[in-house]
C-alpha cells in the first residue's frame, strides 16, 4: 500500500536520527567525570629544618629547712638537734644574790614571785650548757608545771618534801644538792644560802636514758629575726615596766643597736657573768597566784603561781608589742599563745624571758 510505505520510511528515518543522537552523546562522554587538569610540577624549594628544642634545665633542689634549737628557734648548724635534755635550774634574784652567773646562756628564763615578794628564776638550758650558774636555790610549787612540758631535768638546792614530790609526780627528774647529786658547789665569796652554784654540763650528764633527748619546742618561732608576730605589728613596744610585787620591779628597755631588750631591776642594770642581761623576746603574762598552806623558814606563806589556766599578756619583740592570750590545759602541756583574735603567735628566733605577773597584785605598762 502506498500510504503504508510512506509511514514505514518515516519511522526508519526517526530511528536513524535517534541512533545518531545516542552515538553523539556517547562520544561526548555524558555522565562520566571530566578528565583531571594537567598539573605542572613546581620547582624544588629548600625547607629550613626546625631548631632543636632547648634542653630542659634541671630545677635546683629546694634548700632543706635548717635544723633549729627547739627552745630558741635558732639554727643549730648541724643535721640534727644534739641529743641532750632541757636542764632547768632554780636561780635566786634577791639583792644578796646579784649579780648572778650563767643567765645569759639560757634559752628561756621564767621570772616568778616567791615569799616576801622577791622573785626567782627558772632558767632553762639546751642550746648552751654553761659550766657555772647560780646562785641555785630551792624548788617552789609552780616549778613542776613550768618544767614538765620539756620532759627534762630540774636542778635545785633542795626544798620542802611536798614540793619535791610534786616534781616527781610531774614526771620531771630532780637533781638536788641536798640529795647528794654531783654538779653543785659552794662559793666562798658569798654567805649561805646565797652561795650555791652548779654546772649545767654536769646536770645534763645525769639525765636518765629516757630524758637524754631534745625537748619539744615550747613556743613557735618565725624562720628569721624580724618575722615574728610582734615584730610585724604596728604598735610600739620600747619599754615594758613590770611590777611583780612591791619588792620587785623589772624593766625591759629596747636597744636598737643590738636589737634586743636590756633588763633592769628597777633602775639598776641586771648583770650576769659580767654583762647586762638581754632578751630577743619578752613575754609578760597575767597569772593567778594564791598562798599555799606551807611557810618558809622565816614564817612567810609560800605562794603558788597558777600555771594551769588562761589569761592575757603582751609580747615584745624588735621594739614592737602585741597583745596576746595564753592558755595551758594541764601540768604537762605547754602554754599556747594566740592573738586576741585567736591566731597563732610566733616569736623571733632567739632567747625568751617570761614575766609571770600576779593578776591581783601585779601590773605592767608598755610604751
Amino acid at each position: 500500500m502506498p500510504g503504508g510505505t510512506t509511514r514505514g520510511a518515516r519511522a526508519g528515518a526517526v530511528a536513524a536520527l535517534v541512533a545518531v543522537a545516542l552515538l553523539a552523546t556517547a562520544a561526548c562522554g555524558v555522565g562520566e567525570p571530566a578528565a583531571p587538569p594537567t598539573v605542572t610540577a613546581a620547582p624544588d624549594v629548600a625547607v629550613p629544618k626546625a631548631a632543636p628544642p632547648d634542653p630542659v634545665k634541671p630545677q635546683p633542689k629546694p634548700k632543706p629547712m635548717p635544723v633549729v634549737w627547739p627552745l630558741n628557734g635558732k639554727p643549730t648548724g648541724t643535721k640534727k638537734v644534739p641529743a641532750r635534755p632541757a636542764v632547768a635550774v632554780k636561780i635566786e634574784n634577791s639583792v644578796q644574790a646579784r649579780p648572778q652567773s650563767g643567765l645569759q646562756q639560757a634559752d628561756i628564763v621564767w621570772e616568778q614571785v616567791v615569799e616576801g615578794g622577791i622573785s626567782r628564776y627558772v632558767a632553762v638550758y639546751q642550746s648552751k650548757l654553761p659550766g657555772t650558774v647560780g646562785p641555785v636555790r630551792s624548788v617552789r610549787p609552780m616549778d613542776p608545771a613550768i618544767v614538765a612540758p620539756m620532759r627534762g631535768i630540774l636542778a635545785y638546792s633542795g626544798g620542802q618534801p611536798p614540793f619535791i614530790r610534786a616534781v616527781g609526780k610531774a614526771k620531771v627528774q630532780s637533781v638536788t644538792m641536798d640529795g647528794g647529786d654531783p654538779g653543785f658547789r659552794r662559793s666562798g665569796d658569798r654567805a649561805a644560802p646565797h652561795n650555791v652554784y652548779g654546772s649545767v654540763r654536769s646536770f645534763a650528764k645525769q639525765a636518765s636514758k629516757s630524758r637524754a633527748t631534745p625537748p619539744p619546742a615550747q613556743f613557735s618561732y618565725a624562720a628569721k629575726v624580724g618575722q615574728g608576730s610582734a615584730a610585724k605589728n604596728d604598735r610600739e613596744g620600747h619599754v615594758a615596766d613590770v611590777r611583780l610585787s612591791p619588792a620587785q620591779r623589772t624593766v625591759w628597755r629596747w636597744k636598737a643597736k643590738t636589737k634586743t631588750y636590756a633588763r633592769y631591776d628597777g633602775s639598776t642594770p641586771s648583770i650576769s657573768s659580767g654583762s647586762q642581761l638581754r632578751a630577743r623576746n619578752v613575754l609578760v603574762l597575767s597569772v593567778k597566784m594564791k598562798n599555799t598552806k606551807y611557810r618558809d623558814p622565816s614564817g612567810a606563806p609560800v605562794p603558788e603561781t597558777q600555771m594551769v589556766g588562761s589569761g592575757k599578756g603582751v609580747l615584745l619583740t624588735r621594739g614592737k608589742a602585741l597583745n596576746v592570750s595564753w592558755s595551758k590545759k594541764k601540768t604537762g602541756k605547754k602554754i599556747v599563745l594566740t592573738t586576741r583574735g585567736g591566731d597563732p603567735v610566733s616569736l623571733d628566733p632567739g632567747n625568751l624571758w617570761v614575766e609571770l605577773v600576779p593578776r591581783d597584785s601585779g601590773s605592767w605598762r608598755v610604751r
